[in-house]
């Protein structure tokens, strides 16, 4: 989501934040916008512009801002339209109180009613004025800072985290943290802000993690962190090792397309990794709680819930325990039953997703098991959960997802066939099989690619570019798996795609069949299973329906009813999403390519949803 950054020390602010602001620019943005301390006379400016960030460098060329503390930001839209007014920086009546801003102040209306009662005018449509105007009133009541922060505090509702920078306080940054990431980088007499610690990756690897529900007033030697009663915190800073260079595009056209030709070498990654690792540590449990666990819960959000639906056949099927499979932004709203033998799950990329970090925290109150999936060390997620297990997918830029999906898969996979060896249900040998099979499902996956590649690029991408709608079908293990092919097409392509559970076209979304509408069905091993989707896909071709199939070798009756067929080798049937994911991924990527689509940041959508 919103990308916050600051500086302050003893260099210019500007070329930081812009950089800062640029490696956030995987978050997703519509504006962005600086304010610094003007050395000279110290009064406080600000630059703030809608669209891409360039817009907003270009703009340094008549107005060159700059000062020795700023803090910066790119805007995803929540409250009020994209514009320069709704831009962040926000500020007071007076402009001498700047907010940039993250999360949602979910009582601002009541807020903004209450400073408008009293003679604020407000700028624009944003909650996060609201903070400035609300804190500009309460340095007058109060007369100090800390005091006035403190009350501020206490009366805004919601998740977020921000920055201010005053006027009258030149010489300092404050950051506030409920619900949200950020961090600060701890440099010599210099100290950086940020959202993500990537934006300052490369001049401090020492970071302090803001705890929950705190606030820190910063200099440019010194950090003072308080609760939010205003009680001291110690310092925990700790060393991160942060390389930017793994976010770089190199030789690809797209960070998607070089995300996802990294899955092959991310998934053999995985594997090697894990199989070093001291797992039931990571996790935080014990080997005797996984011998008499009765069920596990997967808590996740839009592609890694797909990744969590698809595992919910990997532990019934190996592991044998009941697995249910929960959205997070339904499960903290849902009756909870405490169980005492229940591992809970919570799969994230970003390891800062609001709804499932929310639901973790419920988990983690009713004293249940807790454990997270993600592929970010440092993050909330991890701080939080009683253990982890990292995908160790590297850095991935593109807003959607690809190889940080089958490095959940991966994980999930791995994991429940070391659950299944902890509790006798299978052998060492058949545990380094599973490994195998991975590292197998990798291959296929990129030669896979390599196959159609020259036939997509050429031929079907133009064709399937020029239709408007998509339905997806699939069963079984290939139901999930056809839900996040929908989503993908849907993400970068801006095609409307509806994915079904095969056994329910005949319910009703038969009557969307027709030869303008194609249907994309995926397959599976299990005999019974393919009957059935041979019906389906008869039942599509009978009304006149066009039929793009991913099957397996073997499956001449599918592929014959196909008006395009993908044939991809045999691979161990639980591991079919996986062999299929890559082929899917450039599919869908190259219609978005043929419509000239930013498949990298696609409109309205951000990397990091830190926001319920």
């Amino acid at each position: 989501m919103c990308g916050v950054v600051g500086y302050i020390g003893k260099s210019y602010c500007r070329d930081y934040i812009i950089q800062g602001l640029s490696r956030l620019e995987y978050r997703g943005y519509d504006s962005s916008g600086i304010a610094c301390i003007e050395p000279k006379d110290k009064k406080l400016v600000f630059l703030k512009s809608e669209g891409r960030l360039q817009n907003l460098i270009e703009k340094f060329n008549d107005f060159p801002i700059n000062g020795f503390a700023g803090i910066g930001h790119t805007r995803w839209s929540t409250h009020g339209i994209v514009s320069q007014q709704n831009a962040h920086p926000q500020f007071d009546c007076q402009k001498t109180i700047s907010i940039v801003h993250n999360g949602i102040i979910e009582n601002h209306n009541d807020l903004r009613l209450k400073l408008e009662s009293a003679g604020h005018i407000f700028n624009s449509t944003t909650d996060t004025e609201v903070i400035a105007h609300f804190l500009e009133d309460l340095l007058v009541l109060h007369k100090a800072l800390m005091p006035a922060l403190i009350s501020l505090i206490k009366c805004l509702e919601g998740a977020y985290a921000f920055a201010c920078l005053l006027q009258d306080f030149s010489d300092q940054i404050i950051v506030v943290r409920k619900r949200s990431p950020l961090c600060i980088g701890v440099g010599q007499d210099e100290m950086f802000i940020a959202s993500d610690l990537l934006a300052f990756s490369g001049r401090t690897n020492k970071v302090l993690f803001l705890p929950d529900e705190s606030f820190a007033i910063i200099t440019k030697d010194l950090i003072q962190l308080f609760d939010f009663n205003g009680n001291a915190l110690p310092i925990d800073i700790k060393e991160v090792i942060t390389d930017s260079t793994l976010s770089q595009m190199g030789a690809y056209e797209s960070y998607m397309l070089k995300e996802i030709y990294e899955q092959k070498s991310v998934i053999n990654k995985c594997v090697t990794s894990f199989k070093a690792s001291n797992i039931w540590d990571n996790l935080g449990v014990t080997p005797e709680f996984i011998k008499n666990l009765d069920t596990i819960n997967l808590i996740a959000c839009g592609t890694s819930w797909h990744a969590a639906k698809i595992a919910q056949f990997f532990f019934e099927k190996i592991c044998l325990i009941p697995t249910r499979v929960f959205l997070a932004s339904e499960f903290r709203y849902m009756p909870f039953f405490p169980e005492t033998k229940s591992l809970y799950l919570a799969i994230s990329q970003s390891g800062e997703t609001a709804d499932t970090l929310e639901a973790l925290a419920l988990v983690k109150s009713m004293g249940c098991a807790s454990a997270v999936i993600t592929n970010v060390a440092s993050s909330s997620m991890v701080r939080q959960a009683d253990g982890f297990l990292l995908t160790h997918a590297g850095p991935e830029i593109a807003v959607a997802s690809t190889k940080s999906f089958t490095a959940q898969l991966t994980a999930l996979y791995w994991l429940c066939n070391k659950m299944a060896l902890e509790k006798s249900i299978i052998t060492q040998k058949e545990m380094i099989a599973s490994e195998e099979d991975l590292r197998l499902a990798a291959e296929i996956l990129e030669n896979c690619i390599e196959n159609y590649k020259i036939k997509i690029i050429t031929d079907l991408a133009i064709k399937y570019a020029s239709y408007k709608h998509f339905i997806f079908l699939g069963r079984h293990i290939s139901y999930p798996f056809a839900l996040e092919a929908a989503l993908k097409l849907k993400e970068i392509s801006y095609i409307f795609s509806q994915c079904y559970a095969a056994g329910e076209l005949k319910h009703g979304p038969i009557a969307l069949i027709d030869s303008q509408t194609p249907v994309i069905l995926f397959s599976c091993f299990d005999s019974v299973i393919y009957q059935k989707l041979v019906s389906n896909a008869q039942e599509v071709k009978s009304r006149n329906g066009h039929l793009i199939v991913f099957a397996f070798e073997g499956q001449t009756e599918l592929i014959k009813l196909a008006d395009t067929v993908f044939v991809i080798p045999q691979i161990n049937p639980l591991l079919a999403p996986i062999a299929m994911t890559g082929l899917m991924q450039f599919f869908v990527y190259q219609i978005a390519k043929v419509l000239g689509r930013p498949i990298d940041r696609p409109r309205n959508l951000a990397k990091s949803v830190t926001v319920e």
